[in-house]
């Protein structure tokens, strides 16, 4: 990668692409072509910056300003005065750079938000998504590396002792599950990622399909190695074109790069893997109708047991974890179980994506330690209601809960919202 003195993001997530982030991005290149720039500042779209009320969004580094909403007729005076004068345009920052607090993403990434440590979205909205080499250049793959010089159980030791748990609802043991599949005889194993994410306000996983999709690639290849697979299925929800086609795309250069297909980094390993666009069925977030769809049937859910563990797709053992659970896997293997464990509650571990929704000041998605408190959330992060107080949120769409006023300052973990007759749902707070 070339040495460039500024870099210019411009947010390519759906909703700005149908905001003109496309025209965004052909204006900068004509206006950086028109003052001479094009060898002094690099021109990337990325996916989503993280906010979604104020999108299309341009991100430009290293002065770290965010500006939206964007307009084509924006671009020129972006260009001449902060690119070509050095000179930040403030009024067309994006609000966030107004709220008290400094409470915006960029922030957050700076380490003056000590409430969000970026794991799941450490990529997301900074690298190019379709690059592989921006990827690699990121850490990416590295932790394949680390794990290919470990046996399978060290491997899964690891994840174990992270105490990484589910992120699509239900929180089980992320390291308990590769093991069962691990010390299950067959001779064809499978790993899956469950993309669908039919529940209703949740895009989480939409975000880093889009924004980071070789980290995927890459926790599938540790999964792989873990469990004993040779092949392996992103499973994502046929609405999501855009997600699939960036899946897509990193399968190819993956392919290009060696890192799937056989002997990965003259190893053993062989992993193929391919993406199945779902038909729009909710049920098929279910993880045997999942199976059931993967294998051309009607997205119907299997009585269990057994288990996919034992008898999965087309009857042998496989894994199913979600785009969340799975983007935890890379920062893991890189950085360690005990790192792990710094962030998080000691019953959960980690951090949490949410897509924060409803009558709220600043809308968006968040990623934040396990155990934050839904207050927290609302008047850090949301910067409060836009009218009113607050009276009720509603957790991981259809199969969450509601969560009262009375439960706001409950942390929002595994053990204590199950100590409290909720659940923490996949991600969506409405």
């Amino acid at each position: 990668m070339k040495a460039v003195r500024s870099m210019i993001l411009v947010s390519n997530d759906p909703e700005s692409v149908l905001r003109g982030s496309e025209k965004i991005f052909t204006t900068f290149q004509e206006q950086l072509q028109h003052f001479g720039l094009t060898e002094e500042v690099s021109l990337s779209m990325v996916s989503d910056l993280g906010y979604s009320y104020a999108s299309p969004l341009v991100l430009i580094y290293p002065e770290a300003v965010i500006y939206g909403p964007i307009q084509p007729g924006d671009v020129p005076y972006i260009v001449e005065e902060h690119l070509y004068k050095g000179r930040v345009v403030e009024e067309k920052r994006a609000p966030a750079h107004e709220l008290s607090g400094k409470v915006a993403w960029l922030s957050a990434r700076k380490g003056t938000l000590p409430a969000e440590n970026r794991v799941v979205l450490k990529n997301v909205g900074l690298i190019d998504p379709e690059n592989i080499d921006d990827y690699i250049a990121h850490d990416g793959y590295q932790a394949l590396g680390m794990a290919l010089q470990k046996t399978p159980d060290e491997v899964i030791a690891i994840i174990k002792e992270s105490g990484l748990q589910g992120r699509g609802g239900a929180g089980f043991p992320t390291g308990d599950k590769w093991g069962y599949v691990n010390k299950t005889y067959g001779d064809k194993k499978y790993v899956v990622c469950n993309a669908d994410e039919s529940e209703p306000g949740t895009f989480k996983d939409r975000v880093v399909l889009e924004g980071d999709p070789h980290a995927i690639i890459e926790a599938m290849l540790i999964a792989a190695h873990a469990v004993g697979a040779d092949e392996g299925y992103v499973y994502i929800r046929g609405e999501y074109q855009l997600a699939i086609d960036r899946v897509e795309t990193a399968i190819k250069q993956a392919k290009e790069y060696g890192f799937l297909g056989e002997n990965i980094f003259d190893s053993n390993l062989n992993f193929k893997l391919h993406v199945h666009a779902g038909a729009g069925a909710y049920i098929c977030g279910e993880e045997t109708a999942l199976i059931e769809s993967i294998e051309g049937k009607r997205g119907e859910p299997r009585s269990r047991p057994p288990y996919p563990t034992t008898n999965g797709l087309w009857g042998k053992p496989t894994l199913i974890n979600n785009v969340e659970t799975l983007a935890n896997i890379p920062a893991i293997i890189r950085n360690g179980a005990a790192w792990y464990r710094t962030l998080g509650t000691p019953s959960s571990p980690g951090t949490k994506v949410y897509t924060v929704l409803g009558n709220v000041n600043v809308t968006g998605l968040i990623e934040v330690p396990m155990g934050i408190t839904l207050r927290e959330v609302v008047s850090i992060y949301a910067k409060g209601m836009k009218s009113g107080s607050f009276k009720l949120a509603q957790t991981g769409g259809s199969s969450g809960s509601i969560i009262p006023a009375s439960l706001q300052d409950t942390p929002m973990d595994f053990e204590s919202f199950k100590k409290a007759g909720v659940a923490l749902g996949s991600g969506a707070l409405l």
